[in-house]
């Protein structure tokens, strides 16, 4: 599978939207600002895949990329940014909860975490709603480049603790694109199971 070769499918608004609800795919989730778009680039080696801005809160949409025939990479809106109304960050919610709770072809979430915050109370929402779904989970602590090995190393053995038998965790960068082959790795794991 090349994921170089992946492009641009469809956005919705909601589910009914989606493309039909067959092959497999893998959905990366996140706060707004973990590093979500950034990730995605770098992954499939594509500068503007997935729009990145300097204002958090810009995927308000299911974004649906495809990387070959029947096999996707979906980019969930990030949740948490503060300055979007209480309206608009519940219909995200909702967006988000439909997707994973009702797509067929979901074998697996990317869950995006700044390895500088660590997991924070809407990370830990998202858990809460999404273990119970017995799903796999592959957590990617991004922005490792921006602390000092012992920090990173104490971060994601925290997160690590948390986590415990329920996801995979790995450190990742997007600027030095380090944990891309890993994290590669793991989303082909997820799309041929």
């Amino acid at each position: 599978m090349n994921f170089n070769k992946t492009k641009f499918m469809k956005s919705a608004s909601n589910i009914s939207e989606s493309p039909e609800d067959i092959g497999a795919e893998v959905a990366f989730v996140g706060r707004s600002n973990s590093g979500k778009s950034s990730a995605i680039n770098v992954i499939t080696n594509q500068k503007n895949l997935a729009r990145i801005s300097k204002t958090p809160g810009r995927t308000q949409l299911i974004n649906f990329f495809e990387i070959e025939e029947k096999k996707r990479l979906v980019d969930l809106p990030g949740y948490g940014y503060a300055k979007t109304s209480k309206k608009q960050q519940k219909e995200w919610g909702f967006m988000i909860s439909e997707y994973v709770k009702y797509r067929h072809t979901l074998r697996g979430i990317i869950l995006i975490i700044d390895i500088r915050r660590g997991i924070m109370e809407l990370d830990h929402a998202f858990l809460n709603f999404y273990l119970p779904l017995n799903k796999p989970l592959h957590i990617l602590l991004t922005k490792s480049d921006k602390l000092k090995k012992q920090a990173c190393r104490k971060s994601f053995d925290s997160v690590r603790s948390i986590v415990d038998s329920v996801a995979s965790v790995q450190l990742f960068s997007s600027l030095k694109k380090s944990g891309t082959e890993e994290a590669k790795a793991k989303i082909l794991e997820l799309l041929k199971s």
